[in-house]
């Protein structure tokens, strides 16, 4: 439980349901990474224990990724926590994450699927799910939209009914990333060299943690056209910057690629493919390649694809798989 209207009404609705609930806050980081007063006041209100979980050893060791959610998910909520629940004699871990869980009607495997709500469906950042996690995992706000869950908490007077959506990384207090990266990660804060595709330098960085593939503004240089971010090169520090067109591509590779409807990967597969978690899907043909690689050939080219972010793949409402992106 963040503190925020997902989790109370998650646990509000589970409680309903007839379910011993006990809340849970994880301590990611010294400060307070989540609003825990607020969480305690909504299990106070259900009248359910509420305990806060010290994960900041857990976090600090793992936690450093372009893509922090994913990761935090895949090592934290889903595996130590998880792992707590099951060893504490709780039969399930539930969470606030819009998405849901089926079972396959030909198969005995469990599907992971969107969330009704399309504007929030978060089966992005859950495509690691295994098997034996998504027995013991809930998602009570899967076949619910936002609206109708702020209606819930507005009806059970939960404290966090109004509470606006927020869009900061949860672990980094204010919201202060390069006092983050400076104290966690100062390697990244090197200055280093801006250029261009054919090399030519026209400026200079702070750091290549500040910079995205496909970013086009705040790059600090004017060359008398508009420029994009092409590539972010760790080994070399530089930033490269190029015209829309050269961040176009057809395909990518993908690697420690795990699948949920199905082991592995066997043949070449049509799907849709979202390279961010709000990307728009673009259809695609997955094919396996060795060492847990997958090849992705998109239907037509996309730009902003980025090494080190998820690549998810779908079938309809149904999340088949994913992994991270090595090369485009």
């Amino acid at each position: 439980m963040s503190g925020g209207v997902d989790s109370s009404v998650a646990a509000a609705l589970l409680r309903q349901k007839g379910y011993a609930v006990e809340g849970v806050t994880l301590k990611l980081s010294p400060g307070l990474c989540c609003d825990i007063a607020s969480a305690r006041a909504v299990c106070d209100h259900l009248g359910v224990p509420h305990r806060l979980l010290d994960a900041q050893a857990e976090f600090s060791t793992r936690g450093r990724t372009p893509n922090p959610c994913i990761r935090c998910n895949d090592l934290i909520k889903f595996r130590v926590l998880l792992s707590y629940a099951r060893s504490n004699e709780f039969e399930y871990l539930a969470t606030g994450h819009y998405a849901r869980i089926e079972p396959d009607p030909v198969s005995s495997r469990l599907l992971l699927k969107k969330g009704v709500d399309a504007g929030k469906d978060q089966g992005y950042f859950l495509y690691q799910l295994t098997q034996k996690q998504l027995k013991h995992v809930l998602f009570p706000l899967g076949g619910y939209c936002k609206t109708e869950v702020r209606e819930i908490a507005q009806k059970l007077k939960l404290s966090t009914a109004e509470r606006a959506e927020s869009q900061e990384i949860c672990f980094i207090p204010d919201n202060d990333y390069r006092s983050f990266l400076k104290e966690h990660a100062p390697e990244t804060l090197r200055p280093g060299d801006m250029v261009l595709t054919d090399g030519t330098t026209v400026g200079r960085h702070d750091g290549i943690a500040f910079f995205t593939v496909g970013q086009r503004r705040k790059l600090g240089v004017a060359v008398g056209e508009r420029l994009y971010v092409v590539r972010v090169e760790p080994n070399t520090n530089r930033v490269v910057l190029g015209p829309h067109d050269a961040l176009l591509t057809k395909e990518m590779t993908v690697s420690d690629a795990h699948f949920i409807p199905f082991d592995e990967l066997k043949t070449p597969m049509a799907v849709d493919v979202r390279i961010r978690s709000r990307s728009p899907f673009v259809p695609a043909v997955i094919e396996p390649l060795p060492l847990k690689l997958v090849r992705v050939a998109f239907d037509r080219p996309v730009a902003g694809v980025s090494p080190g972010q998820a690549a998810v793949f779908y079938n309809g409402d149904t999340v088949v798989g994913g992994g991270m992106i090595e090369t485009s």
